[in-house]
C-alpha cells in the first residue's frame, strides 16, 4: 500500500495553487481545445505539428491540474507560529560568517520554494540547519557536497 503524502504549505502557498488551478481549467484547457479545434480543421493529423504540439499541451495542462489537485487534497497547511523561533512561515534575516555578507530568507514548504523570491524550504540546508534556533544563535549549514559553512540569525520575522 502506497505511504499517503502530505504537502506542508503555508496559506499562501495553498492561495497560489488554487489560484493556479482555477487558471488552469478555467483559461488554459478552454485555448488548448481551440489549437486542438483549429489543428484538426488543417486535415491529415498524422503530420500535423500543430496538433501534436496542442495534444502535448494538453497532456501537461490535465497533468499539472491534477498535480495541483493531489497537493491540495493532501495538503497540512503551517501557521506560522507567533513564537521567535525559526520555522516555516517566518522571514529569516541571517549573516554569512565568512563574508559578513547579510540575506534575508522566507522559509516555505519544498513546493513553495523559489530561491529567485529568496523562498527557500525548511528541507533544504540552510532551512533545515536554522530550523527551530532563535535570534543571535549561530548554526553551521553542510550542503549536499559537503561543504560546511556558519551563518548568524541575525533577525527573525
Amino acid at each position: 500500500m502506497a505511504v499517503k503524502q502530505t504537502f506542508q504549505l503555508t496559506q499562501e502557498g495553498v492561495d497560489n495553487l488554487k489560484q493556479e488551478l482555477s487558471y488552469l481549467k478555467d483559461v488554459k484547457r478552454g485555448e488548448n481545445l481551440e489549437a486542438l479545434k483549429e489543428a484538426r480543421a488543417q486535415g491529415d493529423l498524422s503530420e500535423n505539428a500543430d496538433y501534436d504540439a496542442a495534444r502535448n499541451e494538453q497532456a501537461r495542462i490535465e497533468a499539472r491540474i491534477a498535480e495541483i489537485e493531489n497537493i491540495i487534497k493532501n495538503v497540512k497547511i503551517i501557521k506560522t507560529t507567533s513564537e521567535d523561533i525559526v520555522n516555516i512561515g517566518k522571514t529569516v534575516k541571517v549573516k554569512f560568517l565568512a563574508t559578513d555578507e547579510i540575506k534575508e530568507f522566507y522559509l516555505v514548504g519544498s513546493i513553495e520554494a523559489d530561491p529567485k523570491l529568496r523562498k527557500i524550504s525548511i528541507e533544504s540546508p540552510i532551512g533545515r540547519a536554522m530550523l527551530n534556533k532563535n535570534e543571535g544563535d549561530i548554526v553551521e549549514v553542510k550542503t549536499e557536497t559537503g561543504r560546511i559553512f556558519s551563518i548568524e540569525i541575525v533577525e527573525i520575522n
